[in-house]
């Protein structure tokens, strides 16, 4: 992919590619929402850019109850970037619960960096 417009490391490094939550919350915070606008602009600025949003969880509960927890937190970034303007057919969701941990540790700082939803380009 490289790093160039349009590019999930321009995604990353110029606009943010991931919001987090609150534990067992799948609503979107006053930080989240300044991100998920930045990146409705950033996906405004590349028409053709589609994106899948990765809903995550901490390591906590069970896989069944993280699974429908990321599953709302995808969505609900989702339908943030509808209600700005953005396409809901460039965007899709999928929930990994709890099996792709960002941080693989054991204490509030790694379980706060995985209660995340993750933006990943997936066409250019």
């Amino acid at each position: 992919h490289g790093a160039g417009p349009g590019s999930q490391a321009d995604l990353e490094v110029n606009v943010g590619d991931r919001v987090l939550f609150a534990l067992d919350s799948s609503t979107l915070d006053e930080t989240a929402r300044q991100t998920v606008e930045r990146q409705a602009a950033w996906l405004q600025q590349f028409p053709t850019v589609t994106v899948t949003i990765e809903g995550h969880t901490d390591q906590r509960g069970t896989t069944e109850y993280n699974l429908a927890l990321g599953e709302r937190r995808a969505i609900a970034a989702r339908a943030y970037l509808i209600s700005l303007g953005i396409s809901a057919d460039r965007l899709r969701t999928v929930s990994y619960g709890k099996e792709f941990p960002f941080d693989p540790g054991h204490d509030e700082s790694a379980y706060s960096k995985n209660r995340r939803a993750h933006f990943v380009v997936t066409a250019k």
